[in-house]
């Protein structure tokens, strides 16, 4: 019996999508709202559109059409929610997160956040494409769309993601 609290967002994941996001944790005002980056200052649905993973600009509240475009949706800390300065080590769930990439068997698995790909890596990240898998998954962490990380923001490797997905990886 699993006896850990109800996920604060439910996970989007179906066997082997081309990506699959990966948060720290839902924000406050996501888990207010129900749904993935919620917050009008978040830039990760407008920039779906605009690096052409998706063919038009889907609403927070749509995340669940996500996976029509062989995109997925999780969080490495399921439970809590809150900006990354309230997160504490305990919040996370490498283990869990990896069973789920196992599992589902997506080509890459995109941290939505230089602190999530630190977490799950254990160590610092540089924003890109990174030497460390997950089975046959690559592991690649972007900058943060959160608008409290507007001043790390940028564009570029949202547009290198993307632009990996429409290759065939080896």
């Amino acid at each position: 019996m699993d006896l850990s609290p109800p996920a604060i967002l439910p996970d989007l994941l179906a066997p082997h999508l081309n990506i699959v996001f990966c948060g720290t944790a839902p924000g406050t005002v996501s888990a207010q709202r129900g749904a993935y980056y919620a917050n009008a200052g978040n830039a990760f649905w407008p920039t779906l559109f605009e690096v052409g993973l998706t063919p038009h600009r889907i609403s927070a509240e749509n995340f669940s059409s996500i996976t029509r475009y062989k995109l997925g949706l999780t969080d490495l800390a399921k439970h809590v929610y809150g900006a990354d300065s309230v997160l504490k080590k305990t919040d996370f769930g490498r283990d869990e997160l990896r069973a789920k990439i196992l599992q589902h068997a997506p080509k890459i698995l995109a941290f939505t956040s230089k602190r999530a790909g630190q977490e799950y890596l254990c160590g610092k990240v540089q924003c890109g494409l990174q030497d460390e898998k997950i089975g046959n998954t690559v592991l690649f962490v972007l900058p943060s769309p959160s608008g409290l990380a507007r001043s790390h923001w940028s564009i570029t490797p949202w547009q290198d993601l993307a632009a990996l997905a429409k290759q065939p990886l080896t």
